[in-house]
């Protein structure tokens, strides 16, 4: 006869596991992308946090907080702007500061030319999950390309699965 499994017996499924069972994974940040972080933390704890608070207080003069839009919209704003200072305070407390290491190999920090085989060119920066903005250039070592070119040396051809379809480059220069 078959096992029967029954929700709320033995083991939780895996979208069940809490977060502290979870395996973590290290967060980088370049010098840059700590002072942006230090700045928009600023921002939010002096003049947002200022913002907030006037809103609250004027949607709370405005009459009765019960069945209050504008009142429950404001508790709504305080709550996510809380929660994103707190989010970057954890950050900045825990994040593990990218630094240059040598330019023979992908790393972290690297800036890598590469060039596919229609003979395009593309110019990346290794920045970790935070920072990453792939418009500008900033790919996440987290992602399949930076997942795919860390280690790799100069002249290295690199065949990376995304998901567009399978993407090669060959490593021109790494800074």
């Amino acid at each position: 006869m078959g096992e029967l499994n029954l929700v709320g017996f033995g083991t939780p499924p895996d979208f069940l596991r809490r977060e502290t069972e979870m395996e973590t994974q290290d967060v980088f940040l370049t010098d840059d992308g700590r002072q942006r972080a230090i700045a928009q933390l600023e921002f939010l704890r002096t003049v947002r946090r200022a913002e907030v608070a006037q809103y609250l207080h004027d949607a709370k003069e405005s009459g009765d907080v019960v069945d209050n839009a504008a009142y429950e919209d404001a508790k709504n704003e305080q709550a996510r702007l809380e929660g994103r200072i707190l989010e970057l305070e954890q950050l900045l407390a825990s994040a593990k500061p990218i630094t240059k290491l040598p330019t023979d190999v992908v790393s972290l920090g690297s800036i890598v030319q590469l060039r596919t085989p229609d003979e395009k060119e593309y110019c990346y920066t290794i920045v970790g999950a935070f920072e990453a903005k792939p418009s500008a250039g900033l790919i996440s070592n987290e992602s399949p390309v930076g997942k795919a070119l860390l280690g790799h040396k100069a002249d290295d051809l690199v065949i990376v699965s995304t998901p567009g379809g399978v993407k090669e480059y060959t490593v021109l220069n790494i800074e």
